[in-house]
């Protein structure tokens, strides 16, 4: 049995409990610095709050919590419903650090099916504007891709963009290789063309055994007149959709089910969920949410419940929860989704049939995929012990930060910066700078403004120093480094400069701590060396990603959307009165003028910007 620490002397717990109602309602613990510490709910506020200040038995989280206290609030509300809904709320907007919080992506991915002669297939996210129908949500892009891959294999309707699909001349790569029918060029009968747009939407719909029966009366109507072209081909899309039915074993149920599974280890918690619509199985996914008291696969499983169904009203919600196990909670979560949503949804847990497999598998997945990670993070955590025992570190350092620059022959200049802790990368805390004012490919001045940007905001409070500031270049880029550190008046700040040796294979590289006089190398097969070249490989993958989708949305944009006063219709005007941007780059102010609505004042702008080069 833990004992309890000593609680912060300015709060009287006896005091408190005193006066506590014994109403249903919500509880927020601050600490000394009125720092939101912990958000929870409770049927009886007194019972609930009294059981975080006995002597004995509270465990070695809940205790760290306790002694932290300074201040406890509670609101009280009608009922256990408006208590979860109001701690849901309060999660959401503190994120407090004791609370269960999970990170999850802002939309959630749909299959979109375009309007028009030839739709398009695709992948969406965020609000639905576009005409078309959307199928989903799909519990992650990867499963939408499976989908989209298995569908261009088997009825060839085209996924390519639509300013592509309009100025096809000749058939694309995709038409080669029999992923698509050439519907750009006019190959296709649009007859055709529907059918396989009409078999695609049964296959999404989760009507895949009608479509199957549908397909096979069709090959034998080809083959009794002799059409076996015809036939063969539909052989071949009958035999993928059977080797995806078989693949996927699970089917064979019926109606919207998500069948989640929660575990728990002294490292962390993993959430497994699966996405079951129509009787077919959509997808899965894993969530790792944060886990600060609680430590019981119930009290993560309904935490999780909560945070997910009742913090979004665009995600898809099923008709029914199949779970690994239960929470006294759960009645409350259902009459709060009710409540907030308009819709019935039952949780289930003792069940049979197909939907015990559903249960196992979600398991079996969660206890695998959590395993996966702790020995991911024992890994990774021997490498920051490895990485403290090279340079004389006592305790092992908690956060990293890596900059690196990605440019292409000085456009688009981006720096990356990426952070990782004793856990792995913090990927929220990932920052990228696009550089601007500098000569193009000078790094050391983009490596400079970089600096500057990111250590000005946490000298001004914003955001956490590292323990260690790596600087992917060699002595120029870390004396650039310490430059900045000594204008900003951050002296104490670690620094290690990683540069690549002479043939740049990895395990050659040197090391400068510092400054150049610190200069050393590591073994090829030094763990802390690994930690290092994987930081580095991160942030070089994270600035040249950055740096693409810069470029690529340079390279999109027309010169005359920076001009102001020169909206979509102006443009459209100008670009077909001179039959496009070169020609118009070269009219002077005076036949740019002449184009309706273009005075000579606009004139002399779209001219200024043309030339600004």
């Amino acid at each position: 049995m833990a004992e309890l620490p000593e609680v912060a002397e300015s709060f009287d717990s006896s005091a408190f409990l005193a006066s506590c109602s014994g109403y249903p309602g919500v509880y927020r613990m601050f600490d000394a610095r009125a720092t939101l510490l912990y958000v929870g709910k409770a049927k009886n506020l007194k019972k609930r709050l009294a059981s975080y200040f006995r002597k004995t038995g509270l465990a070695p989280k809940t205790a760290a919590l306790v002694s932290r206290i300074a201040q406890v609030e509670t609101t009280i509300t009608a009922n256990e419903t408006e208590a979860l809904l109001l701690e849901q709320t309060l999660i959401k907007e503190w994120r407090p650090p004791y609370n269960i919080l999970l990170r999850d992506d802002k939309s959630y991915p749909y299959v979109f099916l375009s309007d028009g002669e030839y739709p398009r297939l695709s992948l969406h996210r965020g609000a639905k504007k576009q005409k078309g129908h959307y199928f989903g949500p799909y519990p992650s892009g990867g499963a939408i891709r499976e989908s989209l891959n298995l569908l261009q294999k088997t009825f060839l309707v085209r996924q390519c963009e639509d300013s592509f699909f309009k100025n096809r001349t000749r058939p694309c790569l995709q038409y080669q290789i029999k992923r698509c029918k050439g519907p750009c060029v006019g190959l296709v009968d649009p007859d055709e063309y529907a059918q396989d747009v009409r078999h695609s939407v049964m296959f999404l719909e989760g009507r895949s055994n009608a479509l199957t029966d549908e397909l096979s009366s069709a090959m034998e109507t080809a083959s009794q007149e002799l059409n076996f072209e015809r036939a063969a081909e539909l052989r071949d899309q009958i035999s993928l959709l059977r080797r995806v039915q078989d693949q996927q074993s699970m089917e064979g149920g019926s109606g919207n089910v998500d069948v989640v599974a929660a575990m728990v280890n002294p490292g962390g918690a993993c959430v497994h969920l699966i996405s079951v619509r129509d009787g077919r199985v959509l997808g899965s996914k894993n969530f790792y949410p944060q886990v600060a008291i609680e430590e019981e696969s119930s009290e993560v499983l309904a935490a999780f419940l909560a945070q997910y169904y009742l913090s979004s009203h665009e995600r898809d919600l099923p008709g029914e929860l199949i779970v690994n196990t239960v929470h006294e909670d759960f009645p409350a979560l259902i009459a709060a989704i009710a409540e907030l949503r308009g819709r019935e949804l039952s949780i289930s847990h003792r069940v049979r049939g197909i939907r015990a497999r559903w249960q196992q598998l979600a398991v079996t997945n969660a206890e695998q995929a959590l395993a996966s990670r702790l020995a991911n993070r024992l890994h990774l955590s021997a490498r920051f012990a490895a990485l403290a025992q090279v340079l004389h570190l006592d305790p092992p350092p908690q956060r990293l930060e890596c900059f690196d620059i990605s440019h292409s022959s000085g456009e688009a200049t981006v720096a990356s910066c990426v952070v990782f802790g004793p856990q792995g990368p913090l990927k929220s805390d990932y920052r990228r700078f696009n550089i601007e004012g500098i000569t193009g490919g000078d790094d050391y001045a983009a490596m400079h403004q970089a600096l500057t940007r990111r250590f000005k905001r946490a000298k001004a409070g914003e955001g956490v120093l590292p323990d260690i500031l790596l600087v992917d270049g060699g002595k120029g880029q870390l004396t650039m480094a310490r430059e900045v550190l000594q204008t900003l008046h951050i002296p104490d700040l670690l620094l290690l400069g990683v540069a690549k040796g002479s043939t740049r294979k990895p395990g050659l590289e040197t090391l400068y701590l510092n400054d150049a006089a610190g200069e050393f190398t590591l073994p090829g097969d030094s763990p802390a060396l690994h930690l290092i070249q994987q930081i580095r490989d991160e942030a070089h993958r994270f600035a040249i990603t950055g740096h693409r989708a810069r470029r690529g949305k340079a390279r999109r944009t027309s010169t005359l959307e920076e001009v102001a006063s020169v909206g979509p219709k102006r443009r459209r005007e100008l670009l077909n009165h001179f039959g496009g941007l070169q020609e118009l780059s070269r009219a002077s102010i005076e036949e740019i003028a002449k184009v309706p609505t273009i005075s000579k004042k606009l004139a002399e702008l779209i001219y200024a910007a043309l030339h600004s080069e």
